[in-house]
């Protein structure tokens, strides 16, 4: 039986989310759907720092119906759909009230193979498999009914496995899809495993 080891609240209240962003890399993200467990490592993530971050749905303070779940305490998930289709997995951090999350961008799969490759609708792992936020969405079963769940809780969760990561083998690099954030877009708030990069 898989036990839960999850990373404790305190990880999620620190305030450097850039620095959380790149932690996280080698972490493994799990999820219970209909009291299936599934999980991936963590190989792709970007940080938001919230209101002073341009490309953040929270910058300049924005508050609404959709970003509210950043303003709450860290460590819990924020799930929200883009283009309508894609159902995009980021993680709060910081204290109630400062908007910082971290997207997770790409996985790769680390338990439950089979079941993700069903909801992938997939035969054989690929290094496509995961390799996208809307694509980790659909083979850990995560849709927006998750958002403003707790990560203590037991529908959704990370955990360390004590996978060392070094400077090394984590790449920084801008962030994706955010040139509308002007010199904001530039930095390097992007962290990858050498290897998962295209």
């Amino acid at each position: 039986m898989l036990v839960p080891m999850k990373l404790p609240q305190a990880y999620y209240l620190q305030e450097d989310v850039v620095a959380i962003a790149k932690d996280l890399i080698g972490k493994v993200l799990f999820t219970r759907i209909n009291g299936e467990v599934s999980g991936g490592i963590i190989t792709e993530t970007e940080a938001y720092a919230g209101i002073s971050d341009k490309a953040s749905h929270a910058y300049g303070n924005r508050r609404t119906a959709r970003t509210e779940t950043m303003y709450a305490k860290g460590g819990i998930a924020y799930v929200y759909l883009c283009y309508g289709i894609h159902h995009l997995f980021n993680v709060v951090t910081n204290n109630e009230g400062i908007p910082h999350a971290v997207l997770i961008r790409a996985i790769m799969p680390y338990h439950n193979e089979t079941l993700i490759l069903q909801r992938r609708g997939k035969k054989e792992c690929s290094k496509q498999l995961l390799n996208g936020p809307g694509k980790l969405s659909v083979g850990l079963g995560i849709h927006q009914h998750l958002n403003g769940t707790s990560l203590l809780a037991d529908d959704i969760w990370i955990e360390d496995k004590g996978m060392l990561m070094d400077d090394a083998t984590i790449q920084a690099t801008p962030r994706i899809g955010v040139d509308y954030a002007a010199e904001d877009a530039l930095l390097p708030y992007r962290f990858l495993l050498q290897k998962n990069d295209p």
